[in-house]
């Protein structure tokens, strides 16, 4: 199989990854993630007007450039190697990919305003009880007149304090149904407990009391949209596999580079061959992940069987290879990896994280038991 990527993907990549190495810095993202707004809105405008790779994915006649699954992977991976918390995957990977699935005449211009960099948009889909059953949808949403009126909880709903808009999960007559909610003009109903995750993200978790919206918030056919939701949520797993690995050759890189610098008994410590076999393990450890990473990519366009297999083997792989070289690059800076005056520890914390996005690796350990039993 060709894994050479085209001259327009490369140019793609290498100017999104100059455009981070010269104007994204750590020290101003981790402020503005502890402060203010809790990201760099003037950033995602950037993303937008200047390198397009909000529609990179999206068709051109909602204002995208007509990209894939490839794209969406060098997208996430150099984002990922500059620790960006800014809501790429879950605004113009996980949300785009449902409302360009669902048809409806109200996603077309949000789907521009994705492509353009004035909508963000999360998707509310997990309860307190179903943990990473998504389908276990306790909230519920019934006909009054032309409306629609939903009532439940969602939680750890990922920019949800920084979205306009949000995508909900409900429970209707039929099955399972999801919403459009524009929650610039703060519907009544909708209360919103933001707070600050462990990798410096902001989340939220919802109360929906009576929240009356209008006919056309629903999106596609009532109760049918479990087989859109499954997908996006595969997709949005193979690209945070894919940012984890952009995570991961940082972390690696900077460990080589301490182990240069280091000195212990008159020596860098990466002369001890005790260390050098580690970070080997750990450099085995990333091209596994970077291989999984590819399966679960191009298999994306898949039948749904072999899309959830390769995803589910994917973000396995990631989950275990975060953990190790997250682990062992915190444990080779010594007591300094924890700190937040090193790098290391901040991507220590987004590595963690990633293990239970969009399922975590036990789920997707025993999904793919399933998927492969004979």
């Amino acid at each position: 199989m060709d894994f050479t990527f085209s001259a327009e993907q490369e140019l793609l990549r290498d100017g999104l990854s100059k455009f981070l190495a010269g104007r994204y810095d750590l020290e101003t993202s981790r402020a503005a993630a502890k402060s203010g707004p809790g990201w760099q809105p003037d950033i995602w405008q950037a993303f937008a007007d200047e390198l397009g790779i909000l529609g990179a994915a999206l068709p051109e006649e909602v204002g995208g450039i007509g990209g894939g699954p490839v794209e969406v992977m060098l997208i996430a991976e150099a984002l990922g190697h500059a620790l960006v918390i800014e809501p790429y995957v879950d605004t113009a990977v996980v949300a785009a990919g449902l409302l360009l699935r669902s048809g409806s005449a109200a996603a077309a211009p949000v789907l521009e305003q994705i492509a353009t960099g004035t909508a963000v948009v999360a998707l509310a889909a997990a309860e307190a009880q179903s943990g990473d059953r998504w389908k276990d949808v306790q909230t519920t949403a019934t006909r009054d007149g032309d409306d629609w009126v939903l009532t439940g909880d969602k939680i750890m709903v990922v920019n949800a304090p920084v979205a306009t808009h949000l995508l909900i999960t409900a429970r209707t007559a039929n099955g399972i149904s999801l919403f459009l909610v524009d929650i610039t003009t703060t519907p009544a109903g909708l209360t919103v407990h933001g707070y600050r995750t462990v990798d410096d993200r902001r989340a939220a978790d919802l109360e929906l009391r009576e929240l009356r919206l209008p006919a056309d918030a629903l999106l596609a056919a009532e109760g049918e949209a479990w087989p859109s939701i499954a997908q996006a949520r595969d997709e949005g797993a193979a690209a945070v596999c894919a940012e984890a690995v952009g995570n991961m050759r940082k972390v690696l890189a900077d460990t080589v580079e301490y182990a240069k610098q280091r000195q212990q008994f008159g020596q860098p410590i990466g002369s001890f061959q005790a260390l050098q076999h580690r970070m080997v393990d750990m450099h085995m450890e990333l091209e596994q992940s970077v291989s999984a990473v590819y399966l679960a990519m191009l298999n994306l366009g898949a039948d749904a069987h072999t899309r959830a297999r390769s995803v589910s083997a994917a973000k396995a792989t990631i989950g275990r290879a975060a953990r190790f070289i997250g682990q062992n690059a915190v444990q080779l800076h010594g007591g300094m990896g924890m700190t937040e005056e090193l790098a290391i520890g901040h991507y220590f914390k987004r590595l963690t994280a990633v293990q239970y996005e969009y399922g975590s690796t036990d789920h997707h350990v025993t999904r793919y038991a399933k998927l492969t039993r004979g």
